[in-house]
């Protein structure tokens, strides 16, 4: 359960982590509007047209919302028992949340402030044209055991590239994390976490659209032309499909 905002702060003694809750994780999904729906399809970055979306920019752009995201992860991570020593975030959707989420864990980690022990990673949104791989990709190489956050995994073609690139200078990639998976499979079949495990790393997702959705349409109560589109959507592309329309009973 989440504590307080400031539960993995730097200027607090270090306590033990309170386990990672998944109910206060969607809620604080639905509750900053992370999930939602369009009235009319938009295309996504996959290039799929889409009648909902999921956006962690809110959150990301926010200093309290941040923080509060950083916490969750943190919890994640523990209940994983994933113990890393960098935290880094896909770039460039994922790059603050890694770096703020890299911070706490650190300064929470590292009760005896010992320097050298953990850095701040950040990849480059476009590597650089000319020398070493390390400063091509990064402005901060990770180091040691390093998990990845991606903020949505779709088809998972962003995340794919980093591992690749974070491979190419041998970091030792001990997870890979979606803030949300849209449970969808990709143009040949495959889903994002059979992707990512055949690159010999772990996937993990902290949500998932089969589980928000429901609840979006719940609070949200969108009109059910838009809700027969999203399941039409998870006919063509999901895991499997979605049951929502029951959910409207008394709705639009």
């Amino acid at each position: 359960m989440f504590i307080k905002k400031d539960k993995y702060s730097p200027f607090m003694p270090p306590i033990v982590p309170s386990g990672f809750n998944q109910t206060a994780f969607n809620n604080f999904i639905l509750e900053h509007k992370v999930i939602g729906f369009f009235d009319q399809p938009i295309t996504l970055k996959s290039g799929r047209q889409s009648n909902w979306y999921v956006n962690w920019r809110k959150p990301s752009e926010d200093v309290a919302l941040i923080d509060e995201l950083a916490d969750h992860i943190i919890d994640f991570i523990n209940a994983q028992k994933l113990n890393p020593d960098t935290i880094y975030g896909v770039p460039e959707g994922a790059t603050k949340i890694g770096i703020i989420t890299q911070y706490k864990w650190a300064t929470w980690a590292n009760d005896s402030n010992e320097q050298n022990k953990y850095v701040l990673a950040m990849g480059r949104g476009k590597p650089k044209e000319h020398g070493q791989s390390e400063d091509r990709f990064f402005l901060g190489m990770p180091k040691g055991r390093t998990v990845v956050i991606e903020d949505v995994t779709t088809t998972g073609g962003s995340l794919i590239e980093t591992i690749d690139n974070l491979k190419s200078v041998s970091v030792d990639i001990v997870a890979a994390i979606g803030l949300t998976n849209r449970m969808e499979k990709r143009n040949d079949q495959l889903t994002v976490e059979e992707v990512v495990q055949r690159n010999n790393v772990p996937y993990y997702a902290m949500s998932d659209a089969l589980e928000l959705l429901p609840l979006a349409c719940q609070r949200y109560r969108p009109h059910r032309d838009i809700v027969r589109s999203v399941e039409r959507e998870f006919n063509e592309y999901g895991i499997k499909p979605i049951n929502l329309m029951h959910l409207l009973v008394g709705g639009v």
